[in-house]
């Protein structure tokens, strides 16, 4: 049965700058994207929150360059600035319709970013 589900991915970058946000950001989507088998038709929307030192350009932007997904809604936002949390983390909340069950759903957390969740990665499997 289909329906709405949450697609979580983390990544790190090691400077604040455009290219290299939108360098980790576009391979963190690539990633999500073919491991759970997504496309634009059935995404609804995507959160993109960045950790509060990176500022130098807007993660949701990469999504514009992914052919085919210009007309899927996005929003860039920061964390909240927890003591001691992930440095430089680029975080995606992507919500979209699919077949997938809640346990076979892949989330993505590569670089650094492999700390938030490591039972989610497939190393902790």
């Amino acid at each position: 049965m289909a329906m709405t589900r949450g697609f979580r991915g983390a990544t790190t970058t090691k400077e604040n700058t455009k290219e290299h946000i939108w360098q980790v950001t576009k391979e963190l989507m690539n990633e999500m994207i073919q491991e759970n088998q997504l496309t634009a038709a059935n995404v609804s929307h995507i959160f993109f929150s960045m950790s509060p030192d990176l500022n130098a350009a807007f993660p949701a932007k990469i999504v514009r360059e992914i052919p085919g997904w210009k007309h899927v809604p996005v929003m860039c936002m920061q964390e909240v600035a927890v003591p001691d949390s992930l440095e430089k983390c680029i975080r995606i909340m992507l919500v979209a319709h699919t077949s997938l069950n809640q346990e076979d759903v892949q989330h993505v957390f590569l670089n650094e970013a492999v700390k938030l969740r490591p039972d989610l990665t497939k190393e902790g499997e």
